[in-house]
């Protein structure tokens, strides 16, 4: 039974229908045709958000959304076109770099996208740059948001799995360091090779500082954050609500730029995004607990760990199988859904959970990147008004960083485990 499920579920996405319903309608049929209680779905969709690590998911959403609204991500800009913009590939480094500082408070790639990405691609294409390689560069340095703490899919595999938030968010830091400098020396060899433009000078240190000034309080929300977690002040939930009351003060105390209506904007913002995330967790939940009941991850168990049962070999493998599914399913249902089969028999034969996490969060990042299903090249494609072949073609230089990165973090497992080592 628990094999027809998969392939009925299979059957209703590749048809087209929500990925929702396509997770649903076989439970419902399942609970049905086994003649079990109706209740025990509601009771095993309520018990899935019934979840205290869940709680940060649409803070941080929050914060994405407040941020984008309220000026921090143009002070942000700011600070790092007057920081990296004389470095060859000058607003393409900005870009990257910017990425970066943002994902440090929102914790996802499609924020980033939404929220830098205009700003970026429209400044990007007045100096010169072609729209087709300002838009690759936006959805690439993307990706880093989703491991870089805060990071909502760490959050959600964190909750999957019960392994550590905290040692999986700190674990992300080393592996985002190391993808941004792959891709800004990736748009700096580009850029020389095409004699981009960049600024005509180096900053000034006044200039620095007058650039740093206003972006400073947004730059230290991160710096909160990851020193108050490490420091075990707070959980990552309440670093959540910390960094979010946080950003509401300097908002309207400090930028004074926060209005009534830029709170209930991002409020209502949120509730449309959190329902999406959600209402996914918990159809997947209730389709997981079946698949529990037939022992799929248990069977999945054995037959991998007869292929083999060095960890190496099992990383590989567990790569391929989330690239595939990160090109036809969003992060979270990846997640949900796949992680609970391929996680046991991993962790069984010696491969650190935390740094399995930051293996598959990565890899299933590339999805967004990957058609059919790659939602960043959607989104900004749409923002930077050019055809998805012309942003495919401007992006195949940066899939060579990338993919580098997801190999450096599959067998470096000593630069991902060094960071959360300290809190064990």
């Amino acid at each position: 039974m628990g094999l027809i499920l998969i392939l009925v579920f299979l059957a209703l996405f590749v048809t087209g229908f929500p990925v929702v319903y396509a997770i649903l309608l076989p439970a419902i049929g399942y609970i049905a045709i086994e003649g079990l209680p109706l209740g025990l779905l509601a009771q095993r969709v309520t018990y899935a958000l019934d979840s205290f690590p869940l709680v940060a998911v649409p803070i941080f959403i929050f914060v994405g959304n407040l941020m984008n609204l309220s000026g921090i991500t143009d002070r942000i800009f700011r600070f790092a076109d007057t920081a990296v913009g004389r470095v060859p590939g000058g607003l393409a480094q900005v870009n990257i770099f910017s990425s970066l500082i943002f994902s440090g408070m929102s914790g996802a790639a499609l924020a980033d996208v939404g929220g830098l990405g205009k700003i970026e691609i429209e400044a990007m294409k007045k100096r010169g740059f072609e729209a087709p390689f300002s838009a690759a560069v936006t959805a690439a340095s993307a990706v880093v948001g989703p491991i870089f703490p805060p990071s909502i899919p760490l959050i959600v595999y964190g909750s999957v799995t019960s392994v550590s938030i905290i040692q999986l968010l700190i674990a992300g830091i080393v592996p985002a360091l190391i993808c941004i400098a792959l891709l800004m020396t990736t748009a700096a060899v580009i850029a020389i090779r095409a004699n981009m433009p960049r600024a005509a000078r180096w900053p000034s240190p006044r200039e620095v500082g007058a650039s740093l000034l206003p972006a400073l309080p947004a730059l230290l929300a991160p710096v909160l954050m990851i020193a108050g977690m490490m420091a075990g002040l707070f959980t990552p939930t309440e670093a959540a609500a910390v960094t979010a009351a946080y950003v509401v003060v300097i908002s309207g105390a400090v930028y004074r730029e926060l209005t009534w209506s830029h709170l209930w904007q991002a409020m209502a913002l949120t509730l449309r995004s959190t329902s999406a995330i959600l209402v996914i967790v918990a159809a997947a939940a209730l389709f997981g607990w079946i698949l529990a009941v037939e022992q799929v991850p248990q069977d999945f168990s054995k037959l991998i760990l007869q292929i083999s049962d060095d960890p190496v070999a099992l990383l590989l493998i567990a790569n391929l199988i989330f690239f595939v599914a990160g090109m036809f399913l969003d992060s979270t249902t990846a997640t949900l859904l796949v992680v609970p089969v391929i996680a046991p028999p991993l962790v069984l034969a010696g491969v650190d959970p935390v740094h399995l996490g930051i293996v598959v969060i990565f890899n299933l990042m590339l999805g967004l990147l990957t058609p059919p299903m790659g939602l960043s090249l959607f989104l900004v494609a749409s923002i930077a008004r050019i055809s998805l072949r012309a942003l495919l073609k401007a992006l195949l230089p940066f899939y060579l960083p990338l993919l580098a990165t997801l190999a450096i973090i599959t067998f470096a497992d000593e630069l991902v485990l060094w960071l959360p080592s300290l809190l064990r």
